[in-house]
């Protein structure tokens, strides 16, 4: 069996039973998706979102939001620079290179829309109290496995697809209603969160979990329009879209390279070790001979950052298009940039960013301070939560006063908690992983009395 590129770059939009409207060379649809995602609330918050340094007093420094813009201008590039060859080898003459980079930019866009505060960190405080805490415990009694193993597991790519199929424009079946070959690209991984204990999952689209149980059906629908191949017969589990691959290799050449360029800029990498750490990525021939003209190290590391991602781009293309067929059939499934021959180098500054960049003193601090701050908005708003669906009328005057600080649409219709335990507690989540990072900070400091200045 094999995956067919024509219903992989299917135009049908979630949620809608119209037919595609016709082709527009001015604005394709997968230009739309971008824009879409662009205008939506989620996107915007993501100028407050960590990427590698909590709450940063740099300008300099990257967020979500610039990191998210960046994947996608690489993203752009890459399914440009595939999809040129793509439809002359497998004649797709309704379709065009640029609709390939399109799609792979606008999955980019979306990529990190599902990071809660304080990044992966983050992704960590939130499982924690899930397991730790008692009122985490009280709101799992009445879930299923599958239910208790998306909330155990919490993964931001998850949060993700439910946001841009649910939560934005919530009147609409299927959220922002993007294209399903977009949706295909954007999914990560695509299996739900608790698989058949006799599977073993491996390769890079099993390792996390791509969609709850609450959109469960969404992405079955997307993975049907786009033919995607199933891995098991019962479970919800999927081969990856191919286009997903470019999306995971526009954020590995992009957070590799610009973190380590940021630990430069902050003093935590010395100038000669980025310097040779990029060079290793590029072929000896392509080295830029105009770095002794530059009025700066910052200005030659930016030099030497721009053609190591133009170089990436081109390996990372010439393995996808070489995989082609493997691709199609769902046995290729490691990531691109890990079978390049600058593999080596690539680790490197992984592992180097890992041991300084990611490990610096403020950062770990205000990481650590996340796991209480998340922590204790889950306790305080699941417990009011609870508290008012268990008891309607009886519920404290806490719970009420709390509950007014929090969005209609998280609590449900008329500002009364639904019934299934499941979604209440999906919803709090959506509440407090949606926040940004000052945001976060600021009102776990008003609801515990720490701070209730107008400016804290």
């Amino acid at each position: 069996m094999s995956m067919h590129w024509p219903q992989l770059l299917n135009t049908a939009r979630l949620g809608r039973n119209a037919p595609p409207a016709p082709p527009n060379p001015a604005r394709s649809e997968f230009r739309r998706d971008s824009d879409r995602i662009t205008f939506s609330t989620a996107f915007r918050r993501l100028q407050d979102k960590t990427q590698v340094f909590p709450l940063a007093d740099n300008d300099y420094v990257r967020t979500r939001l610039t990191h998210s813009l960046e994947v996608a201008s690489v993203g752009r590039s890459l399914g440009a620079r595939v999809g040129a060859v793509l439809c002359e080898r497998h004649s797709l003459r309704d379709s065009h290179a640029s609709d390939f980079g399109e799609i792979v930019s606008a999955a980019a866009l979306a990529h990190d829309l599902g990071n809660p505060p304080f990044g992966h960190s983050g992704e960590d405080a939130i499982r924690h109290w899930f397991r730790t805490s008692t009122h985490a415990r009280d709101a799992a009694e009445y879930l299923t496995d599958a239910q208790r193993a998306d909330i155990n597991r919490y993964e931001g790519n998850a949060q993700g697809f439910r946001l841009i199929t649910r939560l934005q424009m919530p009147d609409n079946p299927g959220g922002l209603q993007l294209t399903c070959a977009t949706l295909g690209a954007f999914t990560k991984y695509p299996r739900e969160s608790l698989l058949p204990p006799s599977d073993n999952p491996r390769g890079a689209a099993s390792k996390k979990f791509g969609f709850y149980q609450s959109e469960r059906p969404l992405f079955e629908e997307a993975a049907a329009a786009c033919g995607l191949l199933r891995r098991h017969p019962h479970a919800a589990w999927w081969c990856r879209h191919p286009l997903a691959f470019l999306v995971e290799a526009a954020d590995d050449i992009c957070y590799r390279l610009v973190d380590f360029e940021d630990g430069f800029r902050l003093g935590h990498l010395s100038y000669s070790e980025v310097r040779d750490s990029f060079l290793a990525l590029i072929p000896a021939d392509q080295h830029p001979g105009r770095l002794h003209d530059a009025h700066s190290d910052g200005r030659r590391i930016q030099i030497l950052r721009a053609v190591a991602i133009g170089c990436a781009i081109e390996r990372c293309a010439e393995i996808f298009l070489a995989n082609d067929k493997a691709l199609l059939a769902g046995t290729f499934d490691t990531p691109l940039i890990d079978t390049t021959p600058e593999e080596p180098a690539w680790t490197q500054i992984q592992n180097r960013s890992r041991d300084t960049i990611y490990s610096t003193t403020r950062g770990v601090e205000i990481e650590a301070a996340g796991f209480e701050v998340l922590g204790g908005l889950l306790d305080i708003f699941v417990s009011a939560l609870n508290d008012l669906a268990n008891r309607g009328e009886l519920a404290s005057p806490r719970s009420r006063k709390l509950l007014h600080l929090v969005p209609a649409e998280t609590l449900g219709p008329s500002r009364q908690p639904d019934p299934d335990d499941y979604t209440r507690l999906l919803r709090m989540l959506d509440f407090v992983s949606g926040m940004t990072d000052s945001f976060a900070v600021t009102l776990y400091k008003k609801v515990r009395g720490i701070s209730l200045s107008q400016h804290s």
